[in-house]
């Protein structure tokens, strides 16, 4: 306290600091927790696929030739590759950028069904670009919010280079 301060001076600049602190904590709480429930969301929207592309142990593996897409789906006869595994008159893959007509694919077949996802180093990119765009997603949110640039910049590099490689590997 500076001596020529009055005293009733001194005790309100406590309250202010206080609720200061109260709002930062908050923030940082609030913001914490928004970055990481984007992570694992993205985390979340990946594994479904990855899961398959990843851990395909025990899984029936082969190729499948595209011969039609229509409706966000495109289907071909299914040839095996790994024991076990049948041939199918036709599979169904999703119709994206990852799918052209008339090109044949290695897959994996989710089990107990007749849909395929692709297989490979450019299945298992493919199957994580949604953790890609969360990350970049989530750079923003810990620059902005909690204020760490290089988290946010190490953040925001991940999902650039897990995107651009994905897009030059499919």
């Amino acid at each position: 306290m500076i001596p020529a301060m009055p005293a009733s001076a001194a005790a309100a600049v406590r309250p202010r600091r206080a609720s200061r602190v109260a709002l930062r904590f908050g923030r940082v709480a609030v913001m914490g927790t928004v970055a990481v429930l984007i992570l694992i969301a993205g985390v979340w929207a990946s594994w479904g696929t990855a899961q398959h592309v990843m851990l395909t142990k025990g899984r029936e593996r082969g190729t499948v030739e595209v011969t039609r897409c229509a409706d966000g789906r495109c289907t071909g006869p299914y040839s095996p590759v790994s024991a076990g595994s049948q041939a199918r008159e036709s599979v169904v893959i999703e119709d994206s950028v990852a799918v052209a007509e008339g090109r044949t694919y290695t897959v994996v077949v989710k089990p107990g069904s007749d849909d395929v996802v692709r297989s490979g180093p450019a299945g298992v990119l493919y199957a994580w670009v949604p953790l890609g765009g969360a990350l970049l997603l989530a750079s923003v949110v810990v620059a902005g919010g909690l204020r760490l640039t290089r988290l946010a910049w190490l953040l925001a590099g991940s999902g650039v280079a897990l995107l651009s490689t994905a897009f030059a590997v499919v």
